[in-house]
């Protein structure tokens, strides 16, 4: 990832953050996951900037549902996303699958295809040390409901992620980090740093700031569905694998009310 990139939340519907990636020396723009038009054309034109480039991580509507309104202001962007999943999001030009790499030189960029089945069964993240755009697959101390997926194929899917650098950023399309932590301190009530960062976190959404990106260092310290090789919380789950204990807070969180 180039340094001289800014990236930056635009805020959309209730808690989504489409991720706008621009470069200072030129007035082109890179959006991600555009589920809503205005916010994006909003902030386009109060920054002067042109659309270049649209990525997509999966087919959900408030990830897409902006992109044809957008090509209809910029017709010749490109829009990148899962080829799993191109019949099921309109507009895309180009698709894409795990082990590709996407140049884009007007960004002095490179991301590399992660394929991340469960949230969505063609879900894909882009990566370009060290941020990852990794959509509904990994929240900041939580993960991505299964609408598609099965347990196992979303732990395999985290664990794929949990192989990055520690310094990776990641860069996620909700704001659902406050809620997620009432989950994580049900599920491991005793980690300091969990109740550390939970101070942090409300602090910053008391001002209104965005609690993401996280940290890959970070979230293997706080977040339970990146914690399921812990013995000790295995054994305060009853559970005897990683995978079991994964199956188990997955299950736990959908029916939490916190």
């Amino acid at each position: 990832m180039t340094p001289m990139l800014e990236i930056t939340p635009i805020q959309a519907f209730e808690d989504n953050y489409i991720w706008a990636l621009c470069q200072p020396t030129t007035a082109k723009c890179l959006i991600v996951d555009p589920g809503c038009a205005n916010s994006v054309l909003q902030y386009l034109s109060e920054r002067q900037l042109v659309l270049d480039t649209i990525l997509v991580t999966h087919h959900h509507a408030d990830h897409t549902a902006g992109i044809n309104i957008l090509r209809q202001h910029f017709p010749d962007i490109l829009v990148i996303g899962p080829a799993a999943e191109q019949y099921r999001i309109a507009g895309l030009t180009q698709s894409v699958t795990e082990g590709d790499t996407i140049a884009l030189p007007q960004f002095n960029l490179e991301l590399s295809v992660i394929s991340l089945p469960g949230h969505t069964l063609g879900h894909i993240a882009f990566y370009s040390a060290p941020v990852l755009f990794c959509g509904d697959t990994l929240f900041s101390a939580g993960c991505g409901r299964l609408f598609e997926g099965s347990p196992e194929q979303m732990w395999q899917s985290l664990q794929k992620l949990m192989a990055l650098p520690d310094e990776t950023q990641i860069y996620c399309t909700h704001e659902y980090t406050l809620a997620n932590l009432k989950f994580a301190l049900h599920a491991e009530p005793s980690n300091s740093d969990l109740i550390e960062y939970t101070r942090h976190c409300t602090h910053l959404r008391e001002k209104n700031l965005p609690t993401l990106p996280s940290k890959m260092q970070l979230e293997k310290a706080i977040n339970p569905f990146l914690r399921c090789k812990n013995k000790s919380l295995q054994k305060k789950w009853q559970q005897d694998s990683a995978q079991t204990l994964f199956t188990a807070l997955r299950a736990a969180k959908d029916q939490f009310k916190g």
